[in-house]
């Protein structure tokens, strides 16, 4: 019990600092609007999240703090956990965290400099500023998956949840396919590709010539990395293809590389610290795009594995295994995978247009004609799909549906299961929130448990 005091006094104190500091210049700065055991969040966490979420477009919604304040307290809960299991994260790891959401935000602001001026800082700042509670957040996700991994759902269990619903209230599924792919990207010949090559070298006597390698990057980089100057932050040599990490890990600091060739063009990059294990780069990338000429090989190769197939020469599987170009698919002989639930079935309202033109008129079993398309990186491909199975709209059901059930239940057992994790936490945690945040809705199970706990004392 006396510890608890000393942990409880300690915490007052660091709060009082606090406050003292916010209103030192006769205005509140910041202030602590919750603690948790032995941390404590500030309401600059809070804004700051909620920063995050405008510039990622929401509108702007008062109530959103509520729900970031619980994501922090839960967040704290986890990672004070973390600390004491000895769950630890690397620098590498919150770099790269740190990368892709600067690259996402740049993205739905519009920019660098748009974002920067809705921020009111720079991106170096903000990265800064953000560094420690990323470290936390990906602490906390590595709790989270620690405490449900070990979680499986026998048929029983999926059964029983399935029986236990409203079945008056059971969803209600659209048509949905079973389908497979032969995918052929085009191959440029030495000659198609210069162009490709001249152009990335052209920016890369501008850079040799005394030009900013960040500003080139920013203006002619076709990478998503261009909003950033080319900087990809510190990684390893296996977080790069073969091409990229031979020329990343062989150059001195400082040093800027030849013109080279990766299965996503070509690229020229530039060393700019080096940290043990881990290189920070920053490169300028111009891909190589399908011509005229290439597209119709393309369209001459699929046909030809199209008759084969189509013919009874050649089984489909096979022929994906062994001459599609979508690495995704080929290994599974082609066959598509529901990303949602990995099921074989997707939603008709799932695939894109062309795939859904060219399934439509097919009977089971049947092959649609070649088609041009795009691959996930935007890239044209010609591909032709096979129709494995079709089913008819209908009412949820553990015949039909038993994958997306298992799914549903699998998630309702984790659900508890960190419920519980939680309520057991929450009962032997010291668990403050300022009165200002006591109205919110979504804080009441947490507020609750705060009185409880201050009533015992």
């Amino acid at each position: 019990m006396m510890k608890k005091y000393i942990t409880l006094l300690g915490m007052v104190i660091v709060s009082i600092v606090c406050l003292q500091s916010a209103y030192s210049q006769g205005r509140l700065v910041d202030r602590v609007v919750a603690t948790v055991g032995s941390s404590i969040i500030l309401q600059s966490d809070v804004e700051m999240q909620y920063a995050q979420y405008l510039a990622q477009g929401e509108k702007p919604n008062e109530d959103m703090k509520c729900f970031v304040l619980q994501q922090l307290l839960t967040q704290k809960l986890l990672s004070q956990q973390a600390a004491i299991d000895s769950i630890e994260v690397s620098e590498s790891e919150v770099d790269d965290n740190l990368n892709r959401r600067m690259q996402m935000m740049v993205r739905q602001a519009g920019g660098k400099e748009r974002l920067e001026e809705f921020l009111n800082r720079s991106l170096l700042q903000y990265k800064e500023e953000m560094r420690s509670n990323v470290a936390e957040q990906l602490k906390a996700d590595r709790m989270r998956h620690s405490i449900v991994s070990t979680i499986n759902i026998t048929p029983a269990e999926v059964k029983q949840y399935f029986e236990s619903l409203d079945q008056d209230s059971l969803p209600y599924f659209d048509t949905e396919v079973e389908i497979g792919e032969v995918v052929i990207k085009p191959e440029l010949t030495k000659e198609e590709k210069e162009q490709f090559r001249t152009k990335a070298e052209g920016y890369r006597q501008q850079v040799l010539n005394g030009s900013d390698f960040g500003t080139v990057a920013r203006l002619y980089s076709e990478d998503g990395s261009a909003p950033y100057g080319g900087e990809l932050g510190f990684a390893t040599r296996e977080h790069y293809v073969k091409e990229f990490s031979a020329m990343a890990f062989k150059l001195k600091e400082g040093e800027v590389s030849p013109v080279f060739e990766t299965q996503f063009g070509f690229h020229f990059l530039q060393v700019l610290q080096r940290r043990g294990e881990e290189v920070n780069v920053r490169h300028v990338l111009i891909k190589k795009k399908a011509t005229s000429a290439s597209l119709q090989r393309t369209k001459a190769k699929i046909d030809s594995i199209y008759e084969k197939v189509s013919e009874g020469k050649l089984a489909f599987h096979t022929a994906a295994s062994l001459h599609s170009d979508a690495n995704e698919t080929k290994y599974a002989g082609g066959m598509i995978t529901n990303p949602e639930d990995n099921s074989p079935l997707i939603p008709i309202n799932r695939l894109d247009k062309e795939t859904f033109t060219a399934i439509d008129p097919l009977e089971i079993g049947q092959y649609s004609k070649s088609f041009l398309s795009t691959d996930q990186t935007g890239e044209q491909v010609y591909k032709f799909v096979y129709l494995k199975s079709r089913i008819a709209p209908h009412k949820a059901n553990l015949e039909q549906d038993f994958a997306k059930i298992q799914e549903a239940a699998s998630q309702d057992k984790v659900n508890r299961e960190l419920s519980e994790w939680f309520e057991q936490r929450k009962e032997n945690t010291f668990i403050d929130i300022n009165e200002d945040f006591l109205a919110c809705d979504v804080l009441k199970p947490w507020v609750d448990e705060t009185k409880e706990v201050l009533a015992k004392k």
